[in-house]
This record gives C-alpha cells, structure tokens and sequence, in this order.
C-alpha cells in the first residue's frame, strides 16, 4: 500500500512538471452567493480560495531558484532532492485551505516567504563567510546529519510506540523530531510516518506535504496555526494582547518553537529566520519593507505559547 501511495505521489509531481507553468482559467459556480472555483491540479474541489491567483501564478521556478541558489551545489547535503515542481505538487492539497491563496496577490506572495523563510533557516548550511552569503544555502539538508539520540519518548507508546531500532530524528523541510510527531503527521498525511520515517528524506513532495501542514495545523487545539496567525484570521485574546502575540510573522514563530526562539529577546536563533524571511521577501520582488512593524515581524519579547521538554523544532 505504502508503495503504491509513493507511486501515486511521483506520477503527480510529474504532472505537476507539464502543468505547472500553465495558466489555469478556473471553473466557477456560485453556492449560496458565494463565487467558488475549481483550478485543476493546482487548487482542486470547489474553493472560494482557488477563485484567487495560485502559487505558480506568482511563485515561478526561477524564483525558487533564486531563493535555494546553492541546494544542489557539490557541497550541500541534500543535492539533487529539492525542487520546485516537490513544491508546489506539495502545496497544491493545500491551496483549496488558503495556502498561498489567502487575501490578494500580495498577501498570498507574503505567506509563501514566511513560510519558505522558516523552511530555508531550519535546512540551512551558510554560515557568515559562505559563498553567496549565509542567506543563499536553504534547503541544504533534509535531515540531521549527526543525531545523538533516537528521541523516543516513551510517554507515548501506547499511541505512538516506537519501532525498534528506528530513529525519529530531525527530518524534512521543516524537520520533524520524536516519534510522537512523525506519528501525528503520519496519521494526517495517511502516510505510516511512525514505522517509515526515512519517508521523509526520500521523498522531496512529502517532505514539503509534512511541512505546508503543520504550517496549516494547530500545534495545540486552544492554538492558532501559523497560516491563520500569518495572513490575519486569528484574532488575539485579552491575554494574547497582554502576552504581546501580535498577528504576523513573529507569532508565526512562537506557534511553531514556543520558547526555544520567543520571549528570549534579540537572540541569534530568532534573528536567522527572520533574516531569512525578509531575503525571500527581496528575492521575491515584494520587498522587506511589506514585513511590517518590529513588534510584528519579532517575538522577542512575547511570552511563549508552549513551554514543552522535548520540542519538535529543528536545534
């Protein structure tokens, strides 16, 4: 089953190739007053969201050259895996939900920086004197090179008990870690992830499918996902305001790494993904200047969602 299901995802991503560069005049109908459409591959099923520009409408090969400038370069860990048509094959489940097709064109532009600004600063090799500068190496790996533990938590075998001898370290575009997660995702995507976690560094649309839904997925049920907390769906509480969690780039961090990178102040970990963020920005033809105010780009000073033991969020 399993490899009939990787099967499936390869003949799309090869569709994906022939179709991505094609404009697609969407179907429309109206349902209780509401205009929505059906774009084909890209942005299937009857959305108000595919009515919108869809990611390769704005977001082009060139461009995802341009932001992984040196991934395939003899030195990266993970050449030769990372390519754009794994991208956008990947997010095209999640268009329909409003990834990369929420708001106008410049919002939708934004998400995919925010997003692919975290996903280039947890798979980063640069480092200050790299070649191209630290900013240019995203996507160099696509999992931990070196893992110390196997990060098997037993708290969770009668759920998501580890398999013997497998080890569920840092994998993916946003890495995953501990057997917990890749059991949780595994279940979303229906992908046997728990048993199978090297899934991840061998399929480069999974890997980014893994990704594109915890960016769409509460971490937490009383929490916003970083989609909402980024494009504005979510509307802070009393104490979310007290707490400093703003709607914006910097609460899009606090969901996903809670104290690791908030609430520390102007630290090195939570500067490099913001630095990320607004090179992507650039590259991209939006410009930082559209990333916002300094208390809505940075959680510097927000008060962390989530204090947890044993995070999911790459080291």
């Amino acid at each position: 089953m399993e490899s009939k299901w990787l099967f499936l995802l390869t003949m799309a991503t090869l569709m994906a190739v022939g179709n991505a560069q094609e404009s697609v005049k969407p179907l429309v109908k109206i349902v209780k007053g509401k205009k929505l459409c059906d774009k084909g591959w890209e942005c299937k099923g009857w959305s108000q969201y595919c009515c919108n520009q869809t990611i390769s409408d704005y977001f082009q090969t060139y461009q995802f050259e341009n932001l992984f400038a040196k991934r395939n370069t003899p030195v990266a860990h993970a050449a030769g895996f990372w390519d754009y048509h794994s991208f956008i094959t990947a997010a095209a489940q999640y268009q329909p939900h409003g990834f990369g097709t929420t708001g106008g064109k410049l919002m939708s532009m934004k998400e995919v920086a925010a997003f692919l600004g975290h996903v280039g600063s947890k798979t980063s090799c640069g480092y200050g004197v790299a070649t191209g500068g630290p900013l240019a190496w995203g996507l160099c790996y696509n999992k931990e090179m070196s893992p110390s533990k196997l990060y098997c938590d037993d708290y969770y075998k009668y759920t998501y008990p580890c398999t013997p001898g497998v080890s569920y370290h840092g994998r993916g575009a946003l890495p995953i870690y501990w057997n917990y997660n890749y059991g949780e995702t595994g279940k979303a995507l229906k992908v046997d992830l728990l048993n199978h976690p090297e899934y991840l560094e061998n399929n480069s649309t999974l890997a980014f499918q893994a990704a594109i839904w915890r960016w769409m997925t509460p971490v937490k049920k009383n929490q916003p996902s970083p989609h909402d907390v980024f494009v504005g769906n979510w509307k802070p509480t009393k104490n979310d305001t007290l707490a400093k969690r703003l709607p914006g780039f910097g609460t899009t961090m606090n969901v996903l790494y809670g104290e690791q990178v908030c609430g520390q102040g102007d630290v090195d970990s939570m500067n490099n993904i913001i630095s990320h963020y607004l090179y992507y920005l650039d590259l991209m033809g939006v410009g930082r200047e559209e990333a916002g105010t300094h208390d809505v780009l940075t959680c510097e000073e927000q008060k962390p969602f989530t204090v947890s033991p044993s995070s999911a969020a790459s080291s």
